[in-house]
């Protein structure tokens, strides 16, 4: 077990009609006015946005809007927000939607408070010492944007989708409502999943020391996601399912695997993040096309814990058994497993090699995974 130092200041309000008391949240926050930022138009079409602004206005919380927020969330409708937050001297952000509508509030929280580029924060030029409090009510389970304080964004100029993490962003209050995600489409309940999965299992099988209670852990997030899943792509109104995987999505990336681990990484991000912008691949699509090919590459370095995996998880013995049935059910939920399978064309994987090698410089791991090794990788998509 690896010293380690826990921390996660956020407060889950988790059931039904929670979205309701949003505005009392921010209010015992003291704060008097926020950015409310959404996406393409999916809370107005549920009512979302209607009870949200009423709950706003009963709180007597003011507020300015930033609409169009997208699945690959981008640096340019970040900075029109973080414009609108100084120009009317907002107090907070508020993200009502999915991951990247609460990875770009955690962005526009961060740059109001900046006099710099807010893109400094992604490339590792500056770190953030101030920024809004960030509020988020959501509709989708996968990244955990809602417990942590990192933020992925993509530049929508240079084609580069970085990350940057800050415990400032951490929400301070994340509203669950699973009643909210019972519309997500099948397509986007299977990407989802695999994020989950894919949050639970890098630093799993990366790891220097991986403690058992951390391993078990981690299996049983898999399990309970592969689980609830099958169960919800049956039913999409499931509720107790609905919110078993909503609670999961929360426990896989807001600091508890990873605690009193060493050495873990997160290189199948490194590489599908170069995916997402080259191509604009939804963000779970792009993992489960990166996560096979990439534990065939790995699996020789870590043969004990892949085995450990295709074992505790799936009930069959020896990496290569393992790693086949994670494949085959990214696969059974409509999950693209190849790069084909994205309308990615293999004349394509020099450029994206090329542009991971640049992020895994970026986070550190450069000799790991130069553009000739990633490329490697992705041959084996």
């Amino acid at each position: 077990m690896n010293d380690f130092t826990y921390y996660n200041p956020t407060k889950i309000d988790f059931g039904r009609g929670k979205e309701n008391t949003i505005g009392k949240h921010i209010k015992e926050a003291g704060v008097e006015s926020v950015l409310l930022v959404y996406g393409t138009g999916s809370i107005k079409k549920s009512a979302l946005y209607e009870t949200t602004i009423h709950a706003l206005q009963e709180s007597g919380i003011a507020y300015k809007e930033l609409d169009g927020v997208v699945s690959n969330p981008l640096l340019s409708r970040v900075n029109d927000g973080i414009k609108i937050a100084k120009e009317h001297k907002l107090q907070a952000v508020l993200g009502v939607g999915g991951g990247s509508v609460a990875d770009s509030a955690k962005a526009i929280a961060s740059g109001a408070k900046y006099d710099g580029d807010v893109w400094d924060f992604f490339i590792q030029k500056a770190q953030v010492t101030e920024a809004l409090p960030v509020f988020t009510v959501m509709t989708l389970a996968a990244t955990a944007s809602e417990m942590n304080g990192n933020s992925v964004v993509m530049n929508d100029e240079t084609k580069q989708k970085y990350s940057f993490s800050s415990v400032l962003v951490n929400p301070v209050v994340s509203v669950i409502n699973p009643e909210l995600m019972a519309t997500v489409s099948q397509e986007y309940l299977a990407y989802s999943a695999v994020d989950i999965i894919a949050h639970s299992i890098e630093i799993y099988f990366t790891a220097s020391t991986h403690p058992n209670f951390n391993s078990r852990v981690v299996e049983s997030i898999v399990k309970s996601v592969i689980e609830t899943t099958e169960i919800l792509l049956e039913d999409p109104n499931d509720y107790d399912a609905r919110g078993e995987f909503a609670w999961v999505a929360s426990q896989a990336l807001n600091g508890l695997t990873p605690a009193g681990t060493a050495g873990g990484s997160f290189p199948n991000h490194i590489i599908e993040h170069d995916l997402s912008a080259l191509y604009n691949v939804a963000h779970g699509a792009g993992l489960s096309i990166v996560i096979p090919a990439w534990m065939k590459w790995y699996k020789e370095q870590n043969t004990a814990q892949f085995e450990r995996f295709a074992k505790e998880v799936f009930g069959v013995n020896g990496a290569d058994a393992g790693i086949e049935k994670l494949e085959s059910w990214f696969a059974k939920i409509g999950s693209p497993v190849r790069l084909q399978d994205a309308n990615i064309p293999k004349e394509g994987i020099e450029a994206l090699a090329l542009n991971a090698s640049e992020l895994a410089k970026i986070w550190g791991m450069g000799d790991l995974y130069s553009k000739e090794i990633i490329a490697e990788i992705l041959e084996k998509a």
